[in-house]
């Protein structure tokens, strides 16, 4: 079974073909990156309009590079949410009104249900159960997984996510948008130890995520800085250190606990945030000591892209589900909410 998989939750229009059978045919992926810089962060109606202009050349793009016919597909898969409203609406309208023009069903995908699955589509993937740390620009949770469909939230976050955090670290120190991969490439030429920020919610129990506090925690420090004299390139370099290793050994700690928690030894790491190298460096070595088995995505699977929204359709409609004429996208949705149908 081949299935089309679009794309469109934010600022990347991602596109791909899966095969039950042969695997991934092919992907193609554009970035807004360069139109957003100009505004220091994602601009919603810019970011619907570049999804309109780009999508349909894009599914050109993809049927060609899998030597496909034209809607030579089995079904169509979308990302139905969370995202923003407007870009949204745009893969879902376009992708539930080609699968109907094709005949063929159409499926909504959760966006966060694609980034867990995305380790699925290496060679050698997770088995389940398994335990799932998805950590992006708007996400920071940790799930039981059980089974496709299956999924307990452990945690999650109750202000910033983690990539956020990042972010909005980064803008603080005038780094360009997107700031959060050069504050992680600035931290390695930090000082260890020259500033210790606190480790959010670590000093109780339970799994939930907070990185508000931690922010202002930096604002404060740059403030305190700048009274005396100028903030250096050294100066941004320490703060990005000892910030970067407060966002890590929180999640480190909290993975630590998931773990424990439930008993399992295999932990997934996905979302953009996972392709942090000091993180993965940090959890290797956690991973070890806990007797646990790590599993990422591909790096150019971490962030959006078409790839894991059709392996994460066709889950979903191998499991006998089917999107329904009306188009509704969730620009909010609890992956808590999902579960797999009863075979139709």
């Amino acid at each position: 079974m081949r299935v089309l998989g679009i794309e469109t939750s934010c600022d990347e229009t991602g596109v791909a073909i899966y095969c039950t059978e042969q695997g991934l045919l092919a992907h193609v992926l554009y970035s807004q990156i360069k139109m957003h810089a100009e505004y220091g962060g994602v601009v919603p109606e810019l970011a619907s309009r570049d999804h309109v202009r780009k999508l349909p050349g894009l599914i050109k793009e993809c049927f060609n590079s899998a030597n496909l016919a034209w809607g030579e597909v089995d079904a169509v898969a979308f990302t139905s949410g969370p995202g923003l409203i407007g870009a949204l609406m745009v893969g879902a309208t376009v992708g539930r009104s080609m699968a109907m023009a094709w005949g063929v069903p159409a499926v909504a995908v959760h966006h966060m249900e694609g980034h867990l699955l995305a380790p699925m589509l290496e060679e050698h993937p997770p088995e389940f159960p398994f335990v799932a740390l998805l950590v992006s620009g708007g996400h920071t949770q940790l799930i039981n997984v059980q089974g496709i469909g299956s999924y307990e939230l452990l945690g999650d976050t109750l202000d910033d996510a983690a990539g956020e955090a990042f972010d909005k670290t980064a803008k603080m120190m005038g780094l360009p948008y997107p700031g959060g991969p050069l504050l992680s490439r600035l931290a390695e030429k930090g000082e260890p130890g020259r500033f210790k920020f606190p480790r959010p919610m670590v000093d109780r129990p339970g799994m939930d995520f907070s990185f508000s506090g931690l922010k202002t925690a930096v604002r404060i420090a740059i403030a305190k800085q700048a009274e005396n004299e100028e903030v250096s390139d050294k100066d941004k370099a320490d703060i990005a250190y000892g910030f970067q290793e407060a966002v890590v050994e929180t999640l480190l700690i909290k993975c630590r606990r998931a773990i424990q928690a439930t008993g399992l030894h295999t932990l997934v790491i996905a979302g953009g945030v996972s392709a942090n190298q000091h993180l993965r460096k940090r959890l290797s070595e956690m991973a070890k000591k806990e007797n646990v088995e790590l599993f990422y995505p591909r790096l150019e699977f971490c962030t959006d892209n078409g790839a894991m929204i059709a392996y994460a359709g066709s889950q979903r409609v191998l499991a006998g589900e089917r999107a329904s004429l009306e188009v509704t996208p969730k620009p909010r949705w609890s992956i808590s909410e999902l579960c797999v149908p009863e075979v139709l």
